[in-house]
């Protein structure tokens, strides 16, 4: 039934509250993209058949839920309403689960997370160092809802925000209570939020279109993903609010890359469910207002995360960037004014709305208010999403919230930003995260991605992969982009294979400002800042890749080498058996000789050595006639 009014709104919320008993026992397993990789169908199926054989079918409720941050460790469940978390569950685990957990009210210690530092477990979802050092206004709602659940979103609360904006607060009131929470977007840019709506309805012209950019490219980043999935209808709700504020016939656009199928399917089904209700379609609870929302895929395209190639996609056209004095606020999509806020900043919106700007700007810094999610990856024990309060120290990410670097390992730098970011290094840990700090370090906070890397990250080579990337992605618009990254690129190909030479150093740096200065948008502008960063915080490796022709991490293929030593030799042959290029010789239970000759440098024989015979050594081959 389609709801005419507010209060149609409110009574659906009553009877969606009442069917959700807060005193209630019940399971929120997550079904996000990281826990389905992690096995979590088996698990879940697995649960349910012991729920079944234990009678307790119709007293508990297991609600398949969103990403609640900790991917490492899936498959993850939370028992409510005490909260007990559980990780790391295999289905042979579920029927322990239910006999003691369910019906006597215990413990399974060993399915409790554990600290990699302290040894010390902990019961309660709240009380894991991962989670309690996070201010989680976003991701904690993951964990509440079923995401394809309208009434579950109604019952925590959904669509007030839309309530208010549409019945009491004016266009030009949502606009000002936006500007002053300081709410900057999060897609990457950092462009104040309000503002941008301003310019966007002051604008004219006969549709004003209000998009959602859920086209996340950043290698390692799934921040929008999980958020799409886990609650599209935060999404949404923030979009209606963006259009009764931005007015002028507006017309709805989520973008989303089409690798993101559970991100589509769950957007689709809340889709339908609100024009069902009356929620998207015309006149909207009555209040005048006419707004509906369309799903269209991306292809996938790096440069398509840009405001202007974009538009050029959703008109079919090739994803090219224009020049950046036409305004997409005035001229966007088909000519028309456009709003573009990527999925982070329209689920702020509502939480704006319901409590006030004071209450969002109170966390966060002078320029940087509220909370960010980040994704956070790379050589750290937990690695998944977290959401922080803008000015949160990378330490505190790192080790308060990451939970160290893996293995003991000492922390080398973390790449923020993506591609377009820079790695900043161990005299930075003690940096506010926000967006004046990471831009002045000569990094981004760009979408949220954050790449944390130890002792064995070569420089050199993290460099490289993320121009080799950006080659790939560019355009092509730009000739300094098209050929500039590509000449980087055969830079740093160079000196990983032992042939670089003193003057690439300043080559480099002569392109990287090249590239920086003269090409049309943020992709080729920002493609320099890893190589700048690596150079400026990382220059004695650049310097023992050209100069001793060693790569200090030992990762470079061209400058390695490997060895067996002979008297931890066991001669069991599994080296020998896995080497694709079969250079490695010598009789059962003898040491074995790597011929170097044909050796490829794979690292296989390290892999599968079990008795620490292989060593890694600097390769000193074919250097001596490059100087």
């Amino acid at each position: 039934m389609k709801l005419s009014s507010v209060a149609d709104l409110e009574k659906r919320r009553a009877r969606a509250k009442n069917r959700r008993n807060p005193e209630q026992t019940w399971i929120s397993f997550c079904k996000g993209t990281g826990c389905l990789a992690c096995g979590c169908l088996k698990v879940y199926e697995a649960l349910t058949g012991e729920i079944e054989k234990a009678g307790l079918a119709r007293k508990i409720e297991i609600r398949s839920t969103g990403c609640p941050g900790l991917c490492e460790n899936g498959p993850l469940l939370t028992i409510y309403p005490k909260k007990i978390f559980y990780q790391n569950i295999a289905p042979e685990d579920t029927a322990e689960i239910v006999q003691k957990t369910l019906l006597r009210g215990e413990i399974v210690e060993r399915l409790l997370y554990k600290d990699s530092e302290t040894g010390k477990t902990f019961e309660i979802e709240d009380d894991v160092p991962f989670y309690k050092k996070q201010t989680r206004w976003l991701l904690s709602i993951n964990g509440l809802i079923e995401p394809d659940s309208l009434d579950d979103y109604l019952s925590i609360g959904g669509y007030r925000s839309l309530s208010k904006a549409l019945f009491d607060m004016k266009p030009e009131q949502i606009i000002d209570e936006v500007k002053r929470s300081g709410l900057r977007g999060r897609g990457g840019g950092g462009f104040p939020t309000g503002r941008k709506w301003e310019s966007c309805a002051h604008a004219k012209g006969d549709s004003h279109y209000v998009i959602c950019n859920g086209d996340e490219g950043d290698p390692g980043a799934f921040m929008d993903r999980s958020l799409m999935e886990g609650n599209p209808h935060a999404v949404l709700e923030g979009m209606i609010v963006g259009a009764r504020a931005i007015g002028g016939n507006p017309k709805g656009i989520i973008y989303v890359r089409n690798e993101y199928p559970l991100a589509v399917k769950n957007l689709t089904i809340a889709i339908e469910a609100l024009r069902e209700i009356g929620l998207l379609g015309k006149n909207i609870l009555g209040s005048g207002l006419d707004f509906d929302v369309q799903i269209r895929r991306g292809g996938g395209a790096f440069v398509c995360g840009e405001s202007t190639a974009l538009m050029a996609s959703l008109e079919g056209r090739i994803g090219e960037p224009r020049a950046k004095h036409i305004h997409t606020v005035e001229q966007g999509l088909y000519d028309q004014p456009s709003n573009l806020n990527n999925v982070e900043t329209w689920s702020t919106v509502p939480l704006i709305i319901n409590n006030g700007a004071d209450w969002f700007a109170k966390v966060g810094t002078e320029g940087s208010k509220g909370t960010k999610v980040f994704s956070l990856v790379g050589k750290i024990n937990n690695t998944g999403l977290v959401e922080v309060p803008m000015g949160i120290t990378l330490r505190e990410i790192v080790y308060g919230i990451g939970g160290g670097i893996r293995g003991g390992k000492k922390f080398k730098g973390v790449q923020t930003g993506g591609p377009s970011g820079g790695v900043l290094a161990e005299q930075h840990l003690d940096l506010p995260v926000d967006f004046e700090s990471l831009t002045e370090a000569g990094s981004m906070m760009g979408s949220g991605g954050m790449i944390v890397m130890d002792e064995d990250t070569c420089m050199v080579d993290i460099s490289k992969y993320f121009l080799h990337f950006l080659e790939e992605e560019s355009c092509g618009k730009c000739s300094t982009c098209r050929d500039g990254i590509k000449r980087m690129a055969e830079v740093l190909d160079r000196m990983s294979s032992g042939l670089g030479q003193e003057s690439d150093l300043d080559l480099l740096e002569s392109l990287c400002d090249m590239v920086q200065n003269t090409t049309l948008c943020q992709l080729g502008s920002t493609a320099p800042n890893p190589v700048k960063t690596t150079m400026r915080y990382f220059r004695a490796e650049y310097e023992a890749h050209i100069r001793n022709k060693a790569c200090p991490a030992r990762v470079c293929k061209g400058l390695i080498a490997y060895n067996i030593l002979k008297d931890a030799c066991t001669g069991c042959q599994v080296c020998a058996r896995n080497c694709p290029a079969e250079c490695i010789s010598g009789a059962k239970k003898k040491p074995h000789k790597i011929n170097q000759s044909k050796c490829i440098q794979c690292g296989l024989c390290l892999d599968s050595c079990k008795f620490d015979a292989i060593e890694l050594l600097p390769s000193r081959k074919k250097f001596a006639k490059v100087h």
